[in-house]
């Protein structure tokens, strides 16, 4: 898996790069390790992550959210491992999940469950 970890790389920002460039929200974050893009989990609405992973070959993510360090490759479709990134290692603190405060619908559960996430 060499090439498929940057350490050095920071985050692209502290929430899903492209749910923040349409003011969308989202439920969880990942990181990729790659690159750093932010993306959102695929119980969010955009599955921004999993898709980035697809267009790109990115395979490993690791979780971009508080206390949480899990890494997970979307070419195995399993758990993985790897080295500590370069900070920050998750979304602000005081961020909501889903988030970003503001931005979330009161209905936010039922557009999920519509949706079958």
């Amino acid at each position: 898996m060499p090439g498929d970890i940057d350490v050095d790389v920071p985050p692209s920002g502290p929430g899903c790069a492209e749910c923040e460039a349409v003011d969308g929200w989202w439920v969880h974050l990942r990181r990729c390790a790659a690159c750093g893009h932010v993306g959102c989990c695929d119980s969010s609405l955009g599955q921004h992550a999993t898709s980035h992973a697809r267009q790109t070959g990115h395979r490993l993510v690791q979780s971009f959210e508080p206390g949480e360090d899990w890494w997970w490759d979307y070419e195995a479709d399993d758990w993985a491992d790897g080295p500590p990134l370069a900070p920050p290692t998750s979304r602000p603190d005081d961020q909501p999940s889903p988030g970003p405060r503001g931005r979330v619908p009161l209905d936010w559960r039922a557009l999920l469950t519509a949706a079958g996430r």
